[in-house]
């Protein structure tokens, strides 16, 4: 019997009962849908992470403070001594001691209230130099950053979030508009562009001024030498571990300290963040892919036991072709046929929900579903693979069918 009579056989077979064989593939649409739609959340939910921590600054150090221990021994997180200052930050910007770096801003940072009329906004205020956009990789909406001659004179000039200016403002152009922190008035000289957010943290809600201003003018803390981060930019991505190396001795040497396990700061790399939050999604990933082949396992269960009752329906039928001279291999291929067809009808039409289910959700989710298609292949050929391993039996069990019995049956 040729290939295409038993692809037309085998059809009509599927199609003389639409709701049974509908019924059959539900378990396969529902996990190849499963399959399509985990495996383009994990790789939308690496995408955002990737993104998020690239915002920061690309090819960047973050240089943090150890953790303190307070009069009873307990010992804070990391960042919460104040090992960090600004002759830190001076020494990490020569080029001299740190050769693969092309820009230091340090931070000193402090959660203030912003007034501006009748409106009040409290968020972080940071004090740092004028390096702070390139190092950051941050742009100006409107205006423009304060100016190293206003670093010098603590001037009191503010550049704003656009966020922040959207809260205080309900607008962003509001350079040269006047905000009052602990009652002193701040000159708005410029707007930040907007950059999206670092995890649950948003990089628009934040105003930045001169560290000298920081320092004399808003720093309550009595420490006005201790700063909380200092950001270093390489000069490329191939000398970003240089860089890290180089500052890292050039830190320990200031701080008088031998060793690398008693340093008192931790210097974060870039790329070590994307790779462990991306490798902690690659296992959830993996995780959630697991419960969606259940769901195919489940399925494949039922395109094996609808073949057997099929196969029990058509006795008689096998038997009068196997008495008309039909091989058992033919038997055998046309039911195997019958399951691959399910499969492959099951795993198009799971494949087709979940990409559709793949555009509508972000909107409603609020985060990256990227489709892949290697997974969409992939996922095709493993439905077509599952009802060929589950009509195996079912096949077989038909091609064994003695003509005389199957012929008896009634």
């Amino acid at each position: 019997m040729r290939t295409a009579d038993l692809l037309s056989s085998s059809w009509s077979a599927i199609r003389s009962h639409k709701m049974r064989s509908l019924l059959t593939m539900l378990g396969i649409v529902v996990g190849i849908a499963s399959v399509v739609l985990t495996v383009g959340l994990g790789l939308g939910t690496q995408k955002d992470v990737s993104d998020q921590i690239a915002s920061l600054g690309s090819d960047l150090l973050i240089v943090s403070p150890g953790s303190s221990t307070d009069d009873s021994g307990t010992r804070g997180g990391f960042g919460s001594a104040q090992t960090l200052t600004l002759t830190d930050a001076e020494a990490l910007a020569s080029t001299v001691a740190v050769p693969d770096a092309v820009g230091v801003a340090a931070e000193k940072t402090s959660d203030l209230s912003l007034e501006y009329g009748e409106s009040n906004w409290t968020t972080t205020v940071t004090g740092t130099s004028t390096s702070w956009t390139d190092v950051r990789s941050r742009e100006l909406l409107y205006g423009d950053f304060f100016t190293e001659d206003e670093v010098t004179s603590a001037a009191d000039v503010i550049v704003l979030g656009s966020e922040t200016a959207h809260e205080l403002f309900g607008s962003t152009a509001v350079v040269g508009q006047d905000v009052v922190i602990d009652g002193d008035s701040f000159e708005v000289v410029g707007v930040l562009a907007e950059a999206g957010s670092s995890g649950d943290t948003s990089l628009d809600d934040l105003a930045v001024v001169p560290m000298t201003t920081m320092v004399e003018t808003l720093d309550d803390s009595g420490a006005s030498e201790a700063v909380q981060t200092i950001y270093l930019k390489a000069a490329s991505s191939d000398v970003l571990s240089a860089a890290s190396q180089e500052a890292q001795n050039l830190l320990l040497n200031l701080h008088g300290i031998a060793s690398v396990d008693d340093a008192d700061f931790t210097i974060d790399v870039q790329d070590s963040l994307i790779d462990a939050a991306t490798s902690v999604y690659e296992q959830l990933t993996i995780l959630l892919t697991g419960i969606a082949a259940l769901a195919l396992l489940v399925g494949g269960i039922g395109v094996m036991n609808i073949m057997l009752v099929s196969v029990t329906e058509r006795t008689r039928e096998i038997g009068l072709r196997k008495a008309l001279g039909a091989a058992p291999a033919t038997i055998r291929n046309q039911f195997l046929i019958e399951a691959m067809i399910l499969g492959l009808s099951g795993g198009a039409i799971g494949v087709v929900i979940g990409v559709g289910l793949a555009l509508a959700l972000p909107s409603v989710l609020g985060s990256t579903i990227v489709i892949s298609g290697l997974a969409l292949v992939v996922s095709v050929v493993v439905a077509v693979g599952i009802g060929a391993v589950f009509g195996v039996y079912p096949a077989a069990r038909a091609a064994r069918l003695a003509p005389i019995d199957a012929l008896r049956d009634q």
